[in-house]
């Protein structure tokens, strides 16, 4: 219950702060804006940002690595929902990097191959959704078309809320930083 409740907490908190600086941006997309929202609040956590693993059970952080397990492992697991998941997973995973950690990622000189399969990821995910009949499918065709400004829109987010301190890890400080302001929203209530 405790787990659920703290939850709930960072995703109204990252709610809050994606409406915020996405508002000052001129978006003002409420689907995309608690899409994006979601990914925060399940990427903040490193289990769920690292959650893909190798068939030896390493954890993957490249979008190479996490392509190359899309492939299915039997041909049982080769169903439209897991490919579903795992370019979701892709989609989302390159949008939280390229955005929340764009300079860690263009010093590797990876950015343009991040937002190139993020946008791809995400088309995949709209196209598999309608062939399914699911709804929803029109978010990611948004997210796909728009990938590079919703980054960059998080590009922004960061800056202007979550600066590391100088010779800080920026991985690190963001976690600590969302632990910060959870704190004084905790306390605030």
């Amino acid at each position: 219950m405790e787990k659920r409740l703290s939850t709930d907490r960072l995703q109204s908190f990252f709610l809050n702060l994606t409406r915020q600086s996405f508002g000052q941006l001129g978006i003002n997309d409420p689907p995309v804006i608690e899409y994006v929202a979601d990914v925060l609040t399940v990427f903040a956590r490193s289990d769920s940002l690292y959650r893909i693993r190798s068939r030896a059970g390493n954890k993957l952080d490249g979008v190479v690595e996490i392509l190359g397990e899309i492939r299915p492992r039997t041909a049982r697991e080769s169903s439209l929902l897991r490919e579903r998941a795992m370019r979701k997973y892709l989609g989302d995973y390159t949008l939280f990097m390229s955005g929340m950690f764009r300079s860690y990622i263009e010093g590797r000189g990876f950015l343009d191959y991040y937002l190139t399969e993020g946008r791809r990821s995400y088309w995949t995910v709209s196209e598999l959704d309608l062939s399914l009949y699911r709804t929803g499918f029109l978010l990611f065709q948004e997210l796909s078309k728009k990938f590079e400004y919703y980054s960059g829109a998080l590009d922004y987010m960061r800056k202007a809320y979550f600066v590391p301190g100088p010779g800080e890890d920026p991985f690190a400080g963001f976690l600590k930083q969302i632990e910060g302001w959870m704190k004084v929203s905790l306390a605030e209530n």
